[in-house]
């Protein structure tokens, strides 16, 4: 996959790197420290599944990371500057190299297999030392040379890493073998040789990090399939009306593309000709074809149905919603999860300690029987079983796998350290409108004081919400559709209460009965109407007159409009699947209490806040976390953006406004709120299979060690389940590509 040096800010340079060579989590530890020396850079983070670096600095360059990883015994390469090919068809050749490899390296171990089979069965079937030597010697030192020019690397840079164990191993059992041949040509006699334990150790290491690697590239999944996602070729319609078929880069804003019937659409833009539906399934996981006609959005990636459609390209490139995708889930498999910085630093440790575990095996089996051959056997075997290769893997595997299907359920995760935190919440607050309910209002009523008239009241409501997103100025503008908007002037928006402006000289508000309070504004005439609303579960919005600025004219109200909001189909289940988890629910509105409660009742939802403000609802969450809850917030608003951002966790929704996405640490790609206790599920999961790598990880090393210490694991046992270990932790985080979110409506 290709991946840019973006620009987070002005004085912020992000820079993604491809990195060759890590074998282990202490390779992985080794080139963040060397990336975190290089003068400028503020942050490192290295990904040992998906062999990337992501590095965050001021005036950092591509050419300079990569002079440091090399420093460091790897290489690397500017991610930038490979394309999706260029990496596919370096880990096809790299895969071809491999196997070939093993293939030969299988071929020779084969006999010294069945010749140590034979000898365990009784049967003098012993090959002669000299063909054991010639089988051998070109799986230590052809198949092995990779283990072999990663420990000089590594030592020289002054670090031991797997590869380090894994050479010094078979070097001491094939060494070892070696002499006691020699011996006998020179003074006679029969000798132990351990040729097989070192070559089938080596095919075995090969073997397991092969069907690792394979796994890997199966973590990442999800994010190629994304990446493929993005058509390469566009028909574009042309100011004479002709149509040319043209690079998607050379498509510029406002650009008419051509879709035709089973494309894939291309750009992001809106309908301006045609009548068709869009397979959005890999984007927002919504698996129904969603009708598109003149005026609807349409997302680059969706596949287009029976119809033909023009579209006006409102976002190229790196501002496309797949490319925001791809980017966001990039950059969540890329950062560390908590728990993983105390795996780098157990791994630091861990590969001299075991060294110093090896040597003292040795000199202990030495002192204690003075058999040296069974000293350096036992130490060998210590040496291999100890790879920490399962322990790098666990994390960073699970988190790649979980964020990716993650993704492709229309579930966007920010980074590992959301996906962490989501599993302890137990406190889920819902903003309402938008986000609990459909967020497509309608005006219902529509009442004038006794000084004025509803035309009227429509006509100023109108001229007031004409620059406004707000789901009820699209209600006030669709009822007044067809009739002439006037243009207000010095506009602004009143968080949380609504909107003022000047319209014809009239200096009017319009908003809620907290902003009514406010300016002194009494109901008058229209208090039991507005009341009879909001019985009923209706939001009400007051018009008002804020009179004049030398109080010849009081604030006084022109009329109000009732406006009815359907509750989502989900949202019922939603909330009741979030209870049955043990999770409390609560709603904070700034919606009257009348229509809150209305709403709460057909939610099975028992805390209400209603009438609050945008800093309210921040505050309220800090109350729920003073409490000790652990506090996610939903919402799809700008005025729920505060509080996104001062709760544990953010969720927004993706139908709703930028800044509320911007604030959160998780995206919903569709307006379903069954997806919130969905998100929560797979973040639980996938911790669960980061314990579990973990614990199979520990496992391995903690039951192995000391069984090999104490010569009870061969080293062919111990190659054998150091390369099970890793297959197993890979593998085990790959179940998550099963995963499917639980409640789905019709």
């Amino acid at each position: 996959m290709t991946a840019q040096t973006r620009i987070a800010n002005p004085a912020t340079t992000i820079v993604d790197l491809t990195i060759e060579g890590m074998t282990c989590a202490s390779c992985s530890g080794r080139v963040e420290r060397a990336l975190r020396g290089v003068a400028g850079v503020a942050t490192a983070s290295v990904n040992l599944a998906a062999e990337t670096a992501q590095i965050t600095g001021s005036g950092i360059a591509a050419a300079t990371l990569i002079a440091a990883v090399q420093k460091a015994g790897y290489d690397a390469h500017d991610r930038k500057t490979l394309s999706s090919a260029d990496e596919a068809t370096r880990h096809a050749a790299d895969a071809r190299h491999e196997w070939v490899q093993l293939g030969i390296a299988a071929a020779l171990t084969t006999p010294l297999v069945l010749s140590m089979i034979a000898s365990l069965a009784g049967f003098a079937m012993a090959l002669p030392g000299w063909a054991a030597l010639a089988l051998a010697t070109p799986v230590q030192f052809w198949t092995g040379a990779r283990f072999y020019r990663a420990s000089y690397k590594a030592l020289r840079a002054g670090a031991a890493t797997m590869d380090v164990l894994v050479a010094l191993g078979t070097s001491a059992a094939y060494g070892m073998s070696l002499y006691l041949l020699v011996r006998s040509w020179l003074i006679g006699g029969t000798p132990a040789l351990y040729f097989d334990s070192s070559a089938i150790v080596i095919t075995l290491i090969l073997f397991g990090k092969i069907l690792e690697s394979r796994a890997k590239r199966q973590t990442g999944a999800a994010l190629q399939a994304l990446t493929a996602l993005r058509p390469d070729r566009a028909t574009l319609r042309l100011p004479d009306g002709s149509e040319r078929e043209v690079s998607v880069a050379r498509i510029a804003l406002g650009n008419l593309v051509v879709t035709k019937p089973g494309e894939r659409i291309a750009v992001d833009g809106i309908v301006r000709a045609g009548e068709s539906s869009a397979d959005e399934s890999m984007l927002t996981g919504e698996s129904v074809p969603v009708r598109k006609s003149p005026g609807a959005t349409v997302t680059g990636g969706a596949i287009n149905g029976d119809g033909l459609l023009l579209i006006e390209t409102t976002a190229i490139g790196a501002e496309t919603t797949l490319a925001r995708i791809v980017r966001l889930v990039e950059t969540a498999q890329a950062a560390k999860a908590p728990i993983q910085k105390l795996v780098d630093r157990v791994a630091a440790i861990f590969v001299p300690a075991v060294l110093v575990v090896a040597l003292i095996t040795l000199l202990g089996w030495w002192l204690a029987n003075g058999q040296l051959e069974h000293a350096i056997l036992s130490a060998v075997a210590v040496l291999v079983i100890a790879c920490p290769c399962a322990l790098g893997l666990a994390t960073p595997t699970a988190v790649m796998a979980g964020t990716g299907v993650a993704a492709t359920q229309g579930i966007l995760i920010k980074d590992a350290e959301t996906l962490e935190r989501a599993r302890l919440v137990d406190t889920v607050a819902f903003d309402k409108t938008g986000t609990l309910t459909e967020g497509q209002p309608t005006v219902i009523a529509l009442d004038a004081a006794p000084d004025s008239d509803p035309a009227t009241v429509l006509r100023l409501a109108a001229a007031l919400q004409r620059a406004s997103e707000h789901p009820l100025a699209k209600a006030v503008l669709a009822r007044n559709e067809g009739n002439p908007t006037q243009t207000a002037t010095s506009v602004q928006a009143l968080p949380g209460r609504g909107i003022e402006g000047v319209v014809d000289g009239q200096y009017l508000a319009l908003g809620s009965d907290r902003l009514c309070r406010d300016l002194n504004a009494a109901p008058g005439a229209l208090t039991a109407r507005a009341q009879a609303l909001e019985q009923q579960g209706r939001t009400v919005s007051w018009l008002i007159d804020q009179g004049d600025a030398t109080q010849q004219r009081a604030p006084h109200v022109l009329g109000l409009i009732g406006f009815g909001d359907a509750v989502k189909a989900s949202a019922p289940s939603a909330v009741a699947s979030l209870r049955a988890r043990g999770i409390r629910v609560v709603l904070l509105t700034g919606d009257n209490q009348g229509s809150a409660t209305i709403a709460a009742s057909k939610l099975g939802i028992t805390e209400i806040m209603a009438e609050i403000l945008p800093a309210q609802k921040a505050n309220a969450i800090g109350k729920l976390r003073h409490e000790g809850r652990i506090v996610a917030m939903v919402g799809d608003g700008v005025n729920d953006a505060p509080a996104l951002a001062a709760a544990d966790l953010g969720i927004a929704m993706a139908t709703g406004s930028d800044i509320a996405m911007h604030s959160a640490g998780i995206t919903l790609m569709r307006g379903d709120p069954a997806l919130v206790a969905a998100a929560l599920d797979i973040s639980r999961r996938t911790f669960g299979k980061i314990k579990q790598g973990l614990f199979w990880a520990f496992f391995f090393n903690v039951i192995g060690i000391p069984l090999a210490a104490f010569g009870l694991l061969s080293p062919v046992i111990a190659g054998a389940a150091m390369a099970f270990s890793s297959v197993t932790v890979v593998s085990n985080a790959l179940l998550l590509r099963r995963w499917r979110p639980a409640a789905k409506h019709p």
